[in-house]
């Protein structure tokens, strides 16, 4: 794949500041949206889309079945679990101090890695990993936001989506997949959005039609179909076969601005001087962390060998 200057300028800025403004769509839907309805949808849509742009491509969508099994089981920790339940998070918890714990998952990646691998933690990593539990801490223990109702509650959920997020991550660097990664991705997110939609049904969530939504949640919708799902994930697996993962990892760092900063100027979220100060010693961490380890957890959908940490 050749080298285009545009498009990596495109591609960063995609997975930089669309990336990071998922939070707020996502929290425009959920307010008026059953979570697992609002993933569901989103990724069946964008599931489908990807499978209809890939046949005009030219791009054969035949899979084995165990291609098709670990597309599944990925989906399912990435979008089924990791993502579904963050949005139902967001019911709970501000989305830029949702971006700013989910910023916290090279840690939690790199944690794994020592328990199920047994992979030595790097001098320059452990900085990273006390900077890192200690912008958590900074982070979760404010009696303002534990006050919140839920808030508690949404924090839990989101760290046990960065569980699963992480053990993805493991798991996708061994697993069989489609070589074609927009083929690959398609798969994660048809099968992921169905299994939310079934998730959705069991919950008892009261579906609603499209006619009936608001002008704020079709437009979120849109966004995170179009921008937040196809657009976004090409880009990345594009800037992955372009560039080093290191450099695609600094999304990490990004993100979870961009997530506050829309989350105050469009949702009136509160951003104290705490949550400041977390979010400077949070990602500093995470940058030690990366800084030493070539893993990065954008190589969720990639299909590729995620490379071994030294």
């Amino acid at each position: 794949m050749q080298r285009n200057t545009v498009l990596v300028v495109l591609s960063f800025f995609a997975i930089y500041f669309i990336w990071g403004s998922t939070y707020l769509w996502n929290k425009i839907a959920v307010t008026e949206l059953p979570a697992f309805m609002l993933a569901g949808i989103r990724f069946v849509i964008a599931g489908s889309l990807i499978f209809a742009i890939s046949k005009i491509l030219g791009f054969s969508l035949k899979i084995t079945k165990q291609q098709f099994k670990n597309t599944f089981l990925a989906g399912f920790l990435f979008l089924t679990f990791g993502n579904g339940v963050v949005v139902w998070a967001l019911k709970f918890v501000d989305s830029g101090f949702a971006a700013l714990e989910v910023s916290a998952q090279p840690l939690v990646v790199l944690l794994m890695m020592r328990v199920f691998q047994g992979k030595k933690i790097q001098p320059m990593s452990l900085v990273g990993v006390i900077l890192g539990i200690a912008g958590i801490f900074l982070l979760v223990g404010q009696k303002e936001i534990i006050a919140q109702d839920g808030a508690i509650l949404g924090m839990v959920l989101i760290f046990l989506c960065m569980l699963s997020w992480s053990y993805g991550s493991l798991f996708v660097g061994s697993a069989e997949l489609p070589k074609n990664f927009f083929v690959n991705t398609g798969y994660q997110m048809l099968t992921s959005g169905v299994s939310l939609l079934i998730i959705s049904t069991l919950f008892g969530e009261q579906w609603s039609s499209p006619v009936t939504w608001s002008t704020p949640v079709l437009w979120s919708m849109s966004l995170l179909i179009i921008f937040g799902s196809i657009v976004t994930f090409t880009a990345f697996n594009y800037l992955l076969r372009i560039v080093s993962p290191e450099k695609v990892a600094t999304s990490s760092y990004v993100n979870p601005i961009i997530a506050m900063i829309l989350g105050w100027y469009f949702l009136n979220e509160d951003i104290t001087i705490q949550s400041a100060i977390a979010s400077v010693v949070l990602l500093t961490g995470v940058y030690f962390i990366n800084t030493k380890k070539s893993l990065t957890i954008f190589s969720r959908f990639s299909g590729k060998r995620i490379p071994k940490a030294p």
